[in-house]
């Protein structure tokens, strides 16, 4: 592909956009950038995925860190469900490959956009709720130490929390791993999703979370990516920036939101996403 200055200034500031609600939400900028780029600045899909990868890690190295240091991010929990998600990334890749040989490529447009609206329905039951309540330990929450504290700036208060159900939420982490690897995103929506509603951590635990692992598991992914020819070096130094900047910005203000709020910003822009990619797929957007 060849970038002119104007094109790698709109892709920019469309990078910026994605780190910064990947930040916010936990889905890692790469969900958000890939339909920008597809919908917006007409790029092939399979050089969108590729750079959405690669921005997923700036994403989370650059929100990661930050939620660390804020005791949001649960390192213990991230690196005991690490392991469902690169299997996964690594399946999902080899299925992209073959579906890429097959020239059935308008596939992934449909099933990116149905992912992305299948994964707001649970937290239309949770939107109202700000802390998980009535979460019981069981045997790995101790065995693995699914649990922590942290203080909540919108909550004025100091949180404890615990995870369960540790199965779930690996098997949840596999198939985040397989979407990473077949739509060039870190998954972070299914990553939060199985650590909110299957493990019953909050929802900023979850994002936090979510936005160290998504680097990890677009990492596993990204070399299979780059074998694979679907990784434009010069497109992805225009968006490493923006999301970069994007992420860093997100990570600053998200202990200060509510979480029914981070719920409200996450359900609707996956919406919005999904229906247009859907429609794109399947020939009604050009």
């Amino acid at each position: 592909m060849i970038i002119n200055p104007l094109f790698s200034l709109e892709i920019f500031f469309a990078a910026f956009l994605a780190g910064l609600l990947g930040s916010l939400t936990g889905l890692g900028g790469g969900v958000v950038l890939t339909p920008l780029l597809v919908l917006l600045l007409g790029v092939p899909i399979q050089y969108a995925l590729g750079t959405s990868l690669i921005s997923t890690i700036s994403t989370s190295s650059g929100s990661a860190s930050a939620y660390v240091k804020d005791e949001l991010s649960n390192m213990k929990v991230g690196i005991a469900l690490e392991i469902g998600t690169t299997t996964g990334a690594i399946c999902g890749s080899l299925t992209l490959y073959t579906i890429e040989r097959l020239h059935l490529l308008f596939v992934i447009s449909i099933l990116f956009g149905a992912v992305l609206i299948f994964s707001t329905f649970p937290n239309f039951v949770r939107m109202k709720s700000e802390l998980p309540t009535g979460v019981k330990p069981d045997y790995f929450t101790k065995k693995l130490s699914l649990f922590g504290t942290y203080y909540d700036e919108a909550l004025k208060k100091t949180v404890e929390y615990q995870g369960r159900r540790y199965p779930l939420g690996v098997a949840g982490m596999f198939l985040a791993g397989y979407i990473s690897g077949l739509l060039g995103i870190g998954s972070g929506a299914f990553k939060v999703l199985a650590m909110d509603f299957a493990m019953s951590l909050p929802f900023k635990i979850s994002t936090a979370t979510s936005n160290f692992m998504i680097g990890v598991t677009a990492a596993t992914s990204s070399g299979l990516y780059w074998s694979f020819g679907f990784i434009d070096p010069v497109l992805v130094a225009s968006t490493i920036p923006g999301v970069l900047i994007g992420s860093l910005l997100g990570a600053r203000y998200l202990n200060k939101m509510l979480n029914r709020r981070l719920r409200q910003i996450f359900t609707v822009v996956l919406i919005l996403l999904g229906a247009e990619l859907i429609l794109r797929g399947v020939g009604l957007l050009p």
